[in-house]
């Protein structure tokens, strides 16, 4: 799923912030997507994947998305028939460019949908 950033909020103050990569725009989170056809029409679905913290996001929760390196991406959508998943894939990122920043506090409120919002408080 790529993205230019997620939103976590802290558990000890519930204070959302907000992740980035310091020098990329746009990078990528591993995720599951299906799609299948109902009596009512198709369903789509997607599911971001967690993994443990890495020391940045410790200091927010316990579990952090499963942020893919950009030489990783081909490797996580290959849909070949292989021996196995690419799990491997599936780790917390170890790049020392992940960086948090507080939040505007409006972001838990599915209603508030405003380019400021990206701006904290």
């Amino acid at each position: 799923m790529p993205l230019s950033g997620f939103y976590e909020w802290r558990r000890s103050d519930r204070v959302p912030f907000r992740f980035t990569l310091e020098h990329a725009q746009l990078y990528a989170l591993a995720g599951l997507w299906d799609a299948w056809k109902g009596p009512d029409g198709w369903l789509q679905s997607y599911s971001v994947i967690n993994v443990p913290a890495n020391p940045v996001m410790s200091s927010y929760l316990d579990r952090m998305p499963a942020i893919l390196h950009r030489r990783d991406y081909d490797e996580w959508l290959d849909r070949a028939e292989i021996g196995r998943a690419p799990a491997h894939l599936l780790r917390p990122y170890d790049g020392s460019d992940l960086v948090a920043y507080e939040a505007n506090r409006s972001v838990g409120n599915v209603r508030n949908d405003r380019p400021e919002m990206l701006n904290s408080r």
